[in-house]
């Protein structure tokens, strides 16, 4: 279990639930510290008086916010800050509730898992879960978090309620205030059929355990192998580079499937996309899914397998040396 990094009362109309919300996600794979080349010493961050140069005691230290070009700030005390948090800043108050999916994910911030804060808070939790869930809506409240109040979204997610907070209107930023305008381009008829004929054709189902952080992977096992005293030597695929194409129109056919029309997954060759890549690769007929390997693993009790890779996978349900195949 972790710690949760909020406590307080969800407020369902004049039903309080007592919660504690917890961080849905994590990041995996070796954390990596700095040290002094040639050395096993570690580099280490300090608070130092940018005047002095010393080093200054946490307890000493005070914010402020600048107010003028020339470098002129005010001070402000903790006592000062705490008065301004808002009036309940341990509740969290249902004020509306929308359809789910009506908030684009470009307003999400972070997600958290909502769990009820005592035994008494079990019924009252639960009814707010599945009413939400039968009537597909999302409540909407805000809550205060590590000295900052933000707007939140109340929604059933994976059996429990998920807290997920949102950006401010102001902080979510125009295009044409991080980029050039994008240039008007006139589409034919035939360019936009193509165009939605590929989007039809390489369509999936969302499973996240179809994505692989191979990067995550690689830098993984060069750690494993420099701990060993050993070398790791990672050597990506050269694709071939594509035939340039006489024209946009070309571009697209060149990249549609070779039978068109019909269903590429329907061969047991289906269309896998690798987190932050652009690779694109078939599943062999009889190949294994990281899905089914997951389920076998599950069906063995083999420990830690969510977060295994496929290649650990393979070797804990024992399919090392079959490459994978179905038997």
């Amino acid at each position: 279990m972790v710690n949760p990094v909020w406590v307080g009362t969800l407020m369902f109309g004049r039903v309080p639930i007592g919660v504690r919300l917890y961080s849905a996600r994590e990041r995996r794979g070796p954390v990596l510290h700095q040290f002094e080349r040639g050395t096993a010493d570690r580099i280490r961050y300090v608070r130092v008086n940018e005047r002095t140069g010393e080093e200054v005691a946490s307890e000493d230290v005070v914010r402020g916010a600048r107010t003028g070009p020339e470098d002129e700030y005010v001070v402000l005390e903790p006592e000062e800050l705490e008065e301004l948090l808002p009036h309940g800043s341990r509740t969290m108050g249902l004020t509306g509730f929308l359809s789910q999916g009506a908030v684009d994910a470009l307003w999400y911030a972070s997600t958290y898992y909502v769990a009820p804060r005592a035994a008494a808070d079990a019924k009252p939790y639960q009814l707010l879960y599945t009413a939400l869930e039968q009537t597909r809506r999302a409540g909407v409240a805000t809550v205060v978090l590590r000295d900052r109040e933000y707007p939140v979204l109340i929604e059933p997610n994976r059996g429990v309620l998920s807290a997920s907070t949102l950006w401010w209107p102001d902080e979510v930023r125009e295009p044409d205030d991080v980029m050039p305008p994008v240039a008007h381009a006139a589409l034919t008829k035939s360019e936009l059929e193509l165009a939605r004929e590929l989007v039809s054709a390489l369509s999936i189902e969302w499973d996240p355990r179809d994505y692989e952080d191979s990067y995550g992977q690689r830098l993984t096992e060069l750690v494993r192998a420099k701990a060993k005293g050993s070398t790791f030597t990672h050597r990506p695929e050269q694709a071939a580079p594509p035939e340039e194409a006489a024209g946009l129109d070309e571009a697209l056919r060149q990249s549609l499937p070779q039978q068109r029309g019909k269903d590429t997954r329907s061969r047991g060759s289906r269309v896998r996309t690798r987190a932050r890549g652009t690779r694109v690769e078939r599943r062999p007929e009889g190949r294994v899914t990281k899905r089914e390997l997951l389920q076998r693993a599950s069906e063995l009790d083999v420990p830690g397998r969510s977060k295994m890779s496929r290649d650990e996978l393979e070797e804990a349900v024992g399919l090392t040396g079959t490459d994978g195949l179905r038997s």
